[in-house]
């Protein structure tokens, strides 16, 4: 069983896990606020304790013996030449405390080095850039395709990572749309398309119906 873990975004500057796409797993791009990182990353309490917390925390907050049963740890990275690449980024938040609330493990997935610091950063730049010109609501997905590779026999590496937007008119129509999806290899393979080809990419790459979007 393929277990989704969703992370939404809050104004407040928190997180949270979500159980479907539709109770918040997309994130809203308003505008590029210039958000700086930072080095610490955090783990999401409710995922190994059902009596842990709803906002993400350290991971020594959880009792030792069940820390990091159902979700990766920082320590599974170490020394394992995979970098945690971001899935919704500080890049595209909206506010400090939003690039901050990223910082959770549930929002991120093994990179290679240069897949996650050159080549998807700069598609992470460039649909910035773009979605710079939408002048109302910007819809984000991004996701990831398991791959057959793990780190520490536990951490799943994905064959690649994907990302949807969708602009909203006037008429709360999609007037703008596209997909892009590159392979998690030092030497990544970057393609542009239409969401449209994205999702039949995506379908071959899952073996299984899928849909980014709901249209109206």
């Amino acid at each position: 069983m393929l277990l989704l873990l969703m992370l939404s975004l809050l104004s407040g500057g928190s997180a949270r896990v979500v159980q479907d796409f539709e109770s918040g797993c997309a994130y809203k791009f308003e505008g590029l606020m210039g958000c700086t990182r930072r080095d610490t990353w955090y783990i999401e309490p409710q995922i190994d304790d059902n009596n842990g917390g709803p906002n993400m925390e350290f991971s020594t907050a959880l009792n030792i013996h069940i820390r990091g049963d159902r979700q990766a740890l920082s320590k599974d990275y170490e020394n394992s030449g995979y970098d945690r690449g971001h899935l919704a980024p500080v890049y595209l938040a909206n506010s400090q405390s939003c690039a901050e609330a990223t910082f959770t493990l549930t929002n991120a997935a093994p990179q290679t080095k240069c897949f996650n610091r050159v080549f998807w950063w700069e598609e992470e730049e460039s649909l910035g850039k773009h979605l710079g010109k939408c002048h109302l609501n910007v819809y984000i997905v991004t996701g990831v395709v398991p791959g057959t590779n793990y780190i520490n026999s536990r951490v799943n590496v994905p064959s690649h990572f994907w990302t949807a937007y969708c602009c909203l008119d006037q008429n709360n129509k999609c007037s703008d749309s596209g997909g892009v999806i590159g392979t998690n290899v030092n030497d990544s393979i970057i393609r542009k398309m239409s969401v449209v080809d994205l999702e039949a990419e995506l379908r071959k790459l899952y073996g299984r119906a899928f849909q980014v979007f709901q249209y109206k």
